[in-house]
């Protein structure tokens, strides 16, 4: 029986998968991952909230909330590093850090698990 967040009524979240675009350096050279992020695919996605934890960084109280989020696996998902962020598609201030890379836990090929952060800058 598949765990809760992983069943189809679960992918309760819509997520925009985002990467820096690449950018000419004006001389025909191009810079990879060197531009702004743009949205490379969207997909549903069920997300757990893990226990968050709070640093002080420059003398300020910075929260930070952890996020196990789920998606179905696809081929667009074999791409997603670290590199990439994620942002909620009904709330384009909320984005998300990608802390390690996509995560086959049952080893079957169907869902992937990512490990995220809330809060912290990309």
């Amino acid at each position: 029986m598949p765990a809760n967040s992983q069943r189809y009524g679960a992918l309760r979240y819509r997520l925009h998968f985002q990467r820096r675009a690449d950018v000419d350096d004006g001389f025909g050279n191009v810079i990879p991952g060197a531009g702004d992020f743009t949205t490379a695919f969207t997909m549903d996605a069920a997300m757990r909230p893990r226990n968050g934890g709070e640093t002080v960084m420059q003398a300020r109280l910075q929260g930070r909330q952890p996020w196990i989020v789920t998606v179905r696996s696809c081929a667009p998902m074999k791409d997603v590093t670290t590199a990439w962020r994620l942002v909620d598609a009904r709330n384009a201030n909320r984005s998300f850090d990608i802390n390690a890379a996509p995560v086959d836990q049952d080893g079957k090929g169907q869902w992937l698990d990512l490990l995220v952060t809330e809060g912290e800058p990309s």
